[in-house]
């Protein structure tokens, strides 16, 4: 059903385009079927290139983010000695726009693929880490020692109670995440880099005037995310199916 829906918001987006285009009737903004003509035909070709490597900083970037926050989220959930200690910090810290750090993060680790990386990253880390911590807190103790009781270990702790807690939470972050994410990494790919979407919009609109490559470029993005997003849900649905099961009233 959502697929059904989001493909008639598609269609209505389209059609909308194209009033629009002949409304306004200049270059800057050409009618969808010469962007698609253009995406179709770049795709395995250059736009291809600076897809796979934004692809591949996003993913990238998750994977560094699920790997180091959510075992992180954890252990403040579960100690509040540590959770007041660090908590002022995460306070600090979470609602600063990480998108301002981008000058920084080139400044300290030059221009290759880390800072892009890096600030991405920074989202997706604090949003994983804030959700996994709260979901963490609300284990209720006799749970866990009652899982204890049966002989459990830390390993076990985390495979059958902490971890099917805490993993929806972590898919939730990442949802929230994407978009920004995303618009992150266009101007992260605006400095210095030869490769990305972000560089391929700029350079096919501010510097080479093509507008219908641009276009194509703003689609590629749009459906980088979008793709991620949907991507995240069905791996939610197959890995977390307890949390989609209707409880009967």
């Amino acid at each position: 059903m959502r697929e059904r829906e989001v493909l008639l918001s598609a269609l209505v987006l389209t059609v909308l385009w194209y009033l629009l285009s002949a409304l306004i009737d200049r270059p800057i903004l050409p009618f969808p079927h010469t962007v698609f003509w253009v995406f179709v035909r770049e795709m395995p070709g250059e736009l291809g290139k600076h897809f796979v490597h934004s692809l591949l900083r996003v993913l990238m970037s998750i994977s560094l983010g699920i790997v180091t926050a959510g075992p992180l989220g954890i252990v403040l959930g579960q100690s509040q000695r540590l959770n007041r200690l660090l908590s002022p910090f995460l306070y600090l810290l979470y609602p600063i726009p990480k998108v301002v750090l981008v000058p920084v993060a080139i400044l300290f680790f030059g221009l290759g693929e880390l800072p892009k990386v890096l600030i991405i990253y920074l989202i997706i880390f604090f949003q994983i880490l804030v959700l996994v911590r709260d979901q963490a807190e609300k284990l209720r103790p006799e749970l866990i020692l009652s899982v204890r009781s049966l002989g459990a270990g830390r390993r076990a702790l985390f495979r059958f109670v902490y971890l099917p807690a805490t993993l929806p939470s972590i898919f939730t972050a990442i949802r929230q995440s994407t978009g920004t994410a995303i618009a992150v990494l266009y101007l992260a790919e605006l400095f210095a880099t030869r490769y990305g979407l972000g560089y391929y919009i700029y350079l096919t609109g501010s510097t080479l005037f093509d507008y219908p490559a641009m276009y194509a470029g703003i689609l590629s993005m749009s459906l980088l995310g979008l793709g991620l997003y949907f991507g995240i849900d069905r791996l939610e649905r197959r890995l977390c199916p307890w949390v989609f099961v209707e409880v009967p009233s």
